[in-house]
């Protein structure tokens, strides 16, 4: 640690130490909201200076940040929130980052120690709140005393760090963040320990790799660290696919990867010709796999640093319990000129791809032009971040090209309102590289008041609006099977070009897809906060309906 504040501190409060051990720990950034029973440790943030605290304007939105940063960074996210109310406000953004993963640390603050516990309706009190953030967390602490704080947060940062990584949480009474305690010399975090290849079945991999023709890496958001021996397997000839949270583990402009088109029945016919495939740090959720009912081939590997994972999904032919990264270094290192590859699985990769891309953008009518235009515009350090929108699912998890696996950043919970929160965090991780943000109005009203944070932050993010006046997945699913009874869907949309003008952010509507790229240039442009609202309402409807996550449908249901 290089830095003013590097000569010994014997004496401090809880909170002065907790700021030491996360500038150890690298910290950059954290998000959250300032208040009474976490104002020693925000206090000492302050106090020295290593620590760029962007005030979130909801709990739930600072989480959402830390994720986000966490996703970019590669490295560990902290979100800070007061007790009670406000811990409850940022439980579902939790749900998020356990679900994609993340590592991130949550320190809420709890009430004086004396009152815990007792139901005493002592103010900010929520009776069984670690039960709570345990239910919601990879694991959860509470902090007793002084002397055992460090060791907690120790742990706790080592937690969150291990794969299969997540959100770990941490109450501390307000009365400990203040009490004094003897800094130890070595306040920094603990190693993470890695698990040790299984040789033997690391062996039995390479020989089957060996006599197949046709293999195939699935890769998930547990690969996200093994781009570099991901990319050596795919230059080898290696079919890839990948997750959402997997997208550009592999580039997406690779010749023998599919992207994210995952579940598509061009998708399944090529995994009906595929002798091997390797399934690594992938969940294979409901919605990328038609509800596990997706056809994968029969010889199927598993790998993962989750034993749960072993057959949870889908039968396997073998369970190796391994780090991704490790795993494909050695499988590159051991298969470098090894390979009897198809010489017919490249062209059966990229006729894959376009027959899926084809597809897809039949169904997106005027918005096909759109993407071109953004593709156009997009360059490959500009992380990509996207809510949980009708857009978004019609286009923005599959279409858009990217290339760094750390630039891909998506709500996969499937809770919206979280994109807006998650660009900023992202902008602040990406150190000045541009950030597009794609939204949707009804998502947008959930996390509306962050757009303040983004003025004040100035991070450097345009934040894409497609305006379609409501829910428009919600009202296509009413469509589909509600008898087109669109109950509460179309719901009060403000003018966010007032909502932009009030915190001094640029404005830009799209009324016309043929103005789309020279808009959206000009927004790009701006080195700062942008918003530019695509007004789908006047250019019209995808030419498809997005009615939910796609499913097979069994003979005699058509």
């Amino acid at each position: 640690m290089n830095s003013k504040n590097d000569e010994f501190q014997q004496y401090g409060t809880v909170g002065e130490l907790i700021a030491k051990f996360l500038t150890a720990c690298e910290l950059r950034a954290a998000f959250g909201v300032i208040s009474i029973h976490n104002m020693p440790i925000l206090d000492a943030f302050a106090k020295y200076g290593e620590i760029n605290f962007v005030p979130s304007r909801g709990e739930a939105g600072g989480v959402n940040m830390a994720d986000s940063y966490a996703r970019v960074s590669g490295n560990l996210g902290v979100a800070v929130t007061s007790t009670g109310t406000a811990a409850g406000n940022g439980a579902g953004a939790l749900v998020e980052a356990l679900t994609a993963g993340t590592p991130l640390l949550h320190i809420t603050g709890q009430i004086e120690s004396e009152h815990i516990d007792r139901d005493r309706a002592y103010i900010h009190e929520a009776p069984f709140q670690l039960k709570m953030l345990q239910a919601v967390s990879k694991a959860a602490f509470r902090i007793w005393s002084p002397e055992s704080a460090l060791g907690i947060l120790r742990e706790a940062v080592q937690c969150a760090l291990t794969p299969p990584r997540g959100p770990v949480s941490i109450e501390i009474p307000i009365d400990v963040q203040k009490a004094q305690v003897k800094f130890p010399t070595n306040i920094s975090p603990l190693p993470i320990v890695e698990a040790p290849l299984p040789n033997d079945q690391v062996e039995q991999l390479v020989a089957q790799f060996k006599n197949v023709k046709r293999p195939m890496l699935w890769l998930g958001g547990g690969s996200r660290h093994a781009f570099k021996a991901a990319e050596r397997l795919a230059n080898m000839g290696v079919g890839i696919v990948t997750s959402t949270n997997g997208r550009a583990v592999v580039s997406e402009d690779h010749p023998m990867s599919i992207g994210a088109f995952n579940a598509t029945p061009f998708s399944e016919d090529l995994y009906k010709s595929i002798d091997l495939m390797v399934v690594v740090g992938s969940r294979l959720r409901s919605n990328e796999t038609w509800n596990y009912q997706l056809g994968l081939p029969k010889n199927l590997v598993v790998v993962d640093l989750d034993a749960k994972a072993d057959g949870k999904t889908y039968k396997n032919n073998g369970f190796i319990y391994a780090d991704s990264k490790k795993l494909l270094e050695s499988l590159a290192d051991r298969l470098e000129g090894q390979l009897n590859i198809d010489p017919t699985l490249a062209k059966s990769i990229e006729q894959t791809r376009q027959k899926s891309e084809a597809e897809l953008r039949k169904g997106l009518g005027p918005y096909s032009d759109l993407v071109t235009q953004l593709q156009e515009l997009y360059t490959n350090e500009m992380p990509w971040v996207r809510d949980v929108t009708l857009s978004n699912s019609m286009w923005g998890n599959r279409l858009l090209k990217i290339a760094d696996p750390l630039n891909g950043v998506h709500a996969l919970g499937g809770g919206i309102g979280q994109g807006l929160p998650m660009g900023i965090g992202a902008a602040v991780a990406a150190g000045g590289r541009k950030v597009i943000t794609l939204t949707g109005d009804g998502g947008l009203n959930l996390c509306i008041g962050e757009i303040a944070t983004a003025a004040q932050e100035k991070v450097n993010m345009t934040l894409l609006i497609m305006n379609d006046s409501g829910y428009g997945v919600i009202r296509n699913i009413q469509d589909a099977d509600y008898g087109c009874r669109q109950h509460y869907s179309s719901i009060q949309i403000p003018d966010y070009g007032l909502i932009s003008k009030s915190v001094g952010i640029p404005f830009f509507r799209v009324s016309s897809i043929a103005d789309f790229k020279e808009i959206m240039k000009q927004a790009l442009e701006i080195n700062g906060p942008a918003v530019v609202e695509v007004d789908m309402v006047k250019i019209g409807p995808f030419s498809a309906n997005f009615a939910g996550p796609p499913k097979r449908i069994k003979a005699g249901e058509a």
